[in-house]
Parts: structure tokens; sequence; C-alpha cells
């Protein structure tokens, strides 16, 4: 099995990256491995510290695949909103509470294991039987537009297409505060955070981060903008939110979690609980276009959100909050 290393992953040390890419190996099996040179970087022999690239190709050699956690990939039987299905690929909305693919953690109750519930037969070929259909992510408070490549020449063709840049993304986010900018651009470098691994911050040696963004609406408490992420990296639109000052409503690790309701008067914090729902962020992925990976044509899917976040961006739009 070949995994092509992507933005999002350069500069992750391989045994780290592979311990949560691979979830049916533990870290020590994986380390193993790599001593034993039954996992290569570019076809060389490689330590268990190599910092990745961008474009690395790791082997995996098939031989070695034997599972110490799980056998294959559990089909969960859930709702997923299917918006378009042709032989190369599906287009789905992402539910929220939803991770995109299994960890150490998670690994039956994943976008993936849903997908192995509806498309389990489009799927049966795709070059990557631990993430079949996975060509990008979203976070698992994230809903919205995703592409489900079934064959190797779809999935290759659109994950090019996303390294190249040439994926348009557009985004829905719901923020607390008002944006003192029609539209804008917000540049930076991201890394993670050295203080808490599973967030991410601005930093001077950083990846390259791009969001444009336009306001739709600036209510009395909060903002309702649209995004457009010329970059993709880890969290990203979150992370510009909450360094511009206005975190994504709901998005208890960058500072718009619902604790944020305390710092106004009663009969304001009163009129938040109802509009607000506690079950995750305000982000949503309205709409996505790329290229066709057969025909090469222009196409654009969008995806609906969900009940709650309708509720809060009408509210907002109404001046109702």
């Amino acid at each position: 099995m070949k995994i092509i290393i992507s933005s999002n992953d350069e500069l992750e040390r391989i045994d780290s990256f592979l311990s949560s890419r691979l979830v049916q190996f533990s870290r020590s099996k994986i380390q193993k491995l790599i001593e034993e040179e039954s996992i290569t970087v570019n076809g060389l022999a490689v330590k268990k510290n190599t910092k990745l690239s961008k474009d690395d190709i790791i082997e995996v050699h098939k031989k070695e695949l034997i599972s110490d956690k799980i056998d294959k990939i559990n089909a969960w039987d859930t709702p997923l909103e299917v918006i378009h299905k042709e032989k190369d690929f599906a287009i789905v909305n992402k539910p929220l509470g939803v991770i995109s693919h299994p960890t150490n953690n998670n690994i039956d109750k994943t976008l993936v294991n849903i997908l192995q519930s509806k498309f389990a037969k489009e799927l049966s070929n795709h070059p990557d039987p631990l993430r079949p259909g996975i060509v990008h992510r979203l976070d698992k408070d994230t809903t919205g537009v995703m592409i489900i490549p079934f064959n190797e020449l779809s999935h290759w063709r659109i994950a090019e297409q996303f390294k190249e840049r040439r994926v348009e993304k557009h985004y829905l986010a719901l923020t607390w505060g008002n944006w003192n900018k029609e539209n804008g651009s917000i540049k930076n470098n991201l890394s993670r955070n050295k203080k808490n691994p599973m967030k991410y911050c601005s930093s001077r040696n950083g990846k390259a981060a791009e969001s444009n963004y336009s306001l739709i609406k600036s209510g009395r408490y909060f903002s309702s903008l649209n995004f457009y992420p010329k970059t993709g990296r880890t969290h990203q639109i979150r992370i510009h939110c909450s360094e511009e000052g206005f975190p994504i409503i709901g998005d208890e690790l960058y500072g718009g979690g619902t604790k944020k309701i305390n710092e106004y008067l009663p009969e304001v914090r009163s009129l938040m609980k109802r509009n607000i729902d506690t079950k995750g962020h305000y982000l949503h992925a309205k709409k996505i276009t790329f290229f066709h990976p057969n025909s090469m044509k222009k196409i654009s899917f969008e995806a609906k959100p969900d009940k709650r976040f309708i509720k809060l961006f009408k509210a907002i739009e109404n001046d109702e909050i």
C-alpha cells in the first residue's frame, strides 16, 4: 500500500504520522516495521524520527499488513445525505459529530464506516483499504460537502487537484462578535501548538495559510460570513477566526465555546441559549468546485446546512440576536 504525503502532513515524524494513519498498527509495531525496512519512503529505508516532506511516497509492504486491532473497516448503518452519485465518485453531506476516518480511539463510528455501509461495492477496489473514499477531510463538528472517489483513477485525479489548489471551497461560518470589514484576506503560517498538541496556531516557521472572506451579516452579538480558503491547513478557518478575535460559535478548542455566554447580561444569555445548540461548532462546507476526474469539465456541488445551523443563521440574519 502506498501513501502520498500532502502539504497538511509535511514535517510530521513518520512514526507519528503512521500511528494515526494506520489504525490497525500500534506505534511500537510501526517502529518495528520501519526498523525492519518493511516501511520505506521514496523506496528508501528511513529512521522512525524521519520528518516527512510533501509528495513523499510511503510504502507499507502488503505482507506486513497484519492487523493487531482490526481486520477490516466495519460498516456503520446511519443516515447520510448523498447529494450526487455516479460511477466514479459520490458527493455527500458530512453530518455533525462524525470524524472523517478511523483513529486509534475511534475505529467504527466514522464517515469511512458510513461509506462502507452505503458504497461497499463501489469502494471495493479503492487504492486505500484503510481510508476508502477519503481524499480530503472535514473536522468532526464541521458539516458539509465532501467528494468520495470510488476508484484509483478518480482518487488520484481529485487528489492532484487538491495538491495543486485547483479545488474551490466555500464555507459558511457563524462567529462571535462583529467583524469590522466587509471582506478581506487572512494570511499567516500555522503550526502545531507546543502547549496543546490538539491545537494549531500562527507561527513564523509554520505552513502558509490563506483564507479570503466576505461578511454576510453583522448582528448584535454574532456575525455570519463566507469563507474561501486558498490553502487547506488543519483547523485553518477556525484559527483565522479566533486569531482575528471572532472565534466560531461553539468552538471550544479555539475560544468560541458556550462559556462565552456567561460574559453577557442575564437577558442576553437567555436569548443566546435559546438559539445556540451546544452539540458542536458552527462551520459548514457549503460548496465545492472541481474538475470531473474523467471529462475534466468544471463541476460544482452544494450541501445545505443542518437545522441547528439554519436556525442560528436566520436569527442573525433577521436581527433576532
